[in-house]
């Protein structure tokens, strides 16, 4: 029997730790997954230092090598969904059929950046001068260090790295701490290839010693992070001596508008889903809902139903559709937010307490809180929690402008059967991805990904889009002069 990896994989080996910390499962705190080691600051040297010896290689090594190893790292992926969305359904939270559909998402992100490979074509331009040629080619920026969040373990990851190695760069990847085991199961893929060894590399360890020494070293070219708005201003100010590439995706709240002429049962089902689903612990979830002053009552009274509905319980359970969220400290502050909540004169309709569940887990009913204003607290602050808040709005436009009222723009949505206030909407919302009567979560793979504010920073991830952050341009002059 194979015993599982719990170590950091560093210059083409597993290596252990003599620290270590305890990996436990949120839905049953009695299931201690496993002990995952701690990189110090010599691993992470040696990690860079391999990576950048072992990048020419890759890049050198050509296309159609690239392109198979991410075709290979793609196919386990979605091949073994089930088995590995259950690890992450173990130690994240979510349901286990939100797990393996994750797993599957990353494998495909492999797969579409294996095709990418593929297609990286130039561009040729015409000099100004005589007999002078010129083109414009991409080549990779170097060592690329990667940050991930726990919220998506496995997905998130795999947007990054996947077009990473696509372009020909080396990864050194720092993944969070709440969910090693996810991070270990894709590393294990990865590791498996026909890579040059210290291509890739993983790194464990916590935010402020590892993290922090990640992205001011210098022999890193470029950053890309997901995660807290606050954190990702501090990689700003540690890139900035090094003049390090930078790319980030940080915090939201992001907006629903449900109009007067909505489909009611279509906003209950897509404003639940998107505000509850993962736990309402995803930086797309919709934690404003704007409800035009017409269908108002109608839609809360339908909405905290809905809520009230949902089977919150162990992630591994068959009919659970919220498991609980992924730590204690992540309940606790849930649970301040609702006291802030009320305190701010906001009416509780439902939810918004710790449950008791057959195993000690941290349990918490989705909450809805209706008659809130938008300069409170909690529509101000990213919660990452299973709440929801309802603002009233007198009219289309009113809702327009309390949804742009934000510091955040990463996505929004409308619940509307007026083509005229779909586009005008489309034109005129200040975010970066926006939804007509469709949920505010779940996005496509082969398109960009981001937001506007302080919801993100450089440029966009995903598809085509992800080249700009990926490769560095060279445009190439040659004096083809005459034939003899």
């Amino acid at each position: 029997m194979t015993v599982p990896q719990t170590g950091n994989f560093i210059a083409g080996d597993w290596r252990g730790s003599d620290t270590r910390i305890e990996n436990r499962n949120p839905s049953d705190v009695s299931d201690l997954i496993g002990t995952y080691a701690q990189a110090d600051r010599a691993d992470l040297d040696e990690a860079i230092a391999a990576a950048r010896a072992a990048q020419p290689a890759w890049w050198a090594a050509g296309i159609q090598k690239r392109h198979d190893v991410l075709m290979a790292i793609g196919t386990e992926l979605m091949a073994r969904s089930p088995e590995i969305g259950g690890m992450v359904a173990r130690e994240e939270g979510k349901p286990r059929t939100e797990g393996a559909g994750e797993v599957y998402r990353a494998g495909q992100f492999f797969c579409y950046y294996a095709a990418e490979v593929l297609r990286q074509m130039g561009d040729f331009a015409q000099s100004v001068r005589p007999e002078i040629d010129i083109d414009v080619r991409r080549e990779p920026v170097g060592v690329v260090a990667i940050v991930s969040p726990w919220n998506f373990p496995v997905a998130t990851p795999a947007w990054k790295i996947a077009p990473a190695l696509a372009f020909g760069n080396a990864v050194v990847w720092k993944p969070a701490n709440l969910t090693p085991a996810s991070a270990v199961a894709l590393a294990e893929i990865i590791a498996r290839q026909d890579m040059p060894r210290g291509l890739f590399n993983l790194v464990m360890g916590p935010g402020r010693a590892v993290g922090e020494a990640l992205v001011s070293h210098p022999g890193i070219d470029a950053i890309s992070f997901t995660g807290s708005v606050n954190v990702g201003r501090g990689i700003a100010a540690a890139a900035v001596p090094n003049m390090t590439k930078l790319q980030m995706e940080m915090g939201s709240k992001n907006p629903m508008l449900i109009l007067d002429d909505a489909d009611l049962d279509m906003a209950v089902a897509h404003a639940a889903g998107a505000a509850f689903g993962g736990t309402g612990q995803k930086c797309t979830a919709a934690s404003r809902l704007i409800v035009h002053a017409a269908v108002h009552d109608e839609f809360v009274a339908r909405l905290a139903d809905a809520a009230r509905a949902l089977q919150v319980g162990h992630a591994l359970d068959a009919g659970t559709q919220i498991g609980p969220v992924v730590s204690a400290d992540q309940l606790a502050q849930n649970l301040a937010y609702i006291e802030k909540g009320k305190a701010e004169g906001s009416e509780l309709l439902c939810g918004g307490e710790r449950l008791e569940r057959a195993t000690d887990g941290y349990y918490m009913a989705p909450a809805v809180f209706a008659g809130t204003r938008n300069d409170m607290a909690i529509n101000r602050e990213e919660m990452f929690a299973p709440i929801t808040c309802v603002i009233k709005a007198a009219s289309y436009d009113e809702a327009l402008s309390i949804a742009n009222d934000s510091e955040f723009g990463l996505t929004a949505g409308i619940m509307t059967r007026s083509l005229a206030r779909a586009n005008h909407f489309r034109a005129n919302m200040r975010a970066g991805t926006v939804m007509v009567n469709l949920p505010t979560a779940g996005t496509d793979y082969h398109v960009p990904f981001g937001g506007r504010g302080a919801s993100s920073f450089g440029s966009r991830e995903q598809g085509q889009y992800a080249a700009e952050f990926y490769t560095t341009v060279k445009t190439a002059y040659v004096a083809r002069g005459l034939p003899e």
